[in-house]
């Protein structure tokens, strides 16, 4: 298990709105908010969390190609929740929710970029589908 990941932000208004809305759909809140750094974690921990913050090298934030975070969903309705959480603050879909049987049968989840451009994605394990 990580102990934390940053992504780099160029806005952190617009991220702590992306954020605070998605990631509130699983559960997960933001435990700091300051002048170049917000931090969420599940609600009363703060690890593992996820820092957005201003690139320490005072340069441009980017993404890394090939790079993603993967949150977990407790169901489908979560994963469904994060993504139009997602599009209606200033995310791109990447991927709809959906069942990925290439996978595995059990596999529902969803991709999106966030404002700035990392890739997210939610997936529920639904436990009914090896049945």
């Amino acid at each position: 298990m990580y102990s934390y990941a940053t992504l780099g932000s160029n806005d952190l208004k617009s991220s702590k709105k992306f954020f605070d809305a998605t990631l509130g759909a699983i559960g997960v809140t933001c435990f700091y908010a300051g002048d170049d750094a917000i931090a969420y974690s599940k609600t009363g921990t703060q690890r593992p969390a996820l820092w957005v913050v201003t690139p320490f090298n005072g340069g441009t934030a980017g993404f890394g190609n090939g790079a993603m975070l993967c949150y977990e969903a407790s169901s489908a309705e979560q994963v469904n929740a994060f993504y139009a959480a997602a599009l209606a603050n200033g995310g791109t879909d990447e991927g709809a929710p959906g069942y990925r049987e290439n996978y595995s049968p059990d596999f529902y989840a969803c991709y999106v970029r966030d404002p700035v451009g990392n890739k997210l994605a939610v997936v529920f394990r639904d436990p009914a589908r090896l049945a």
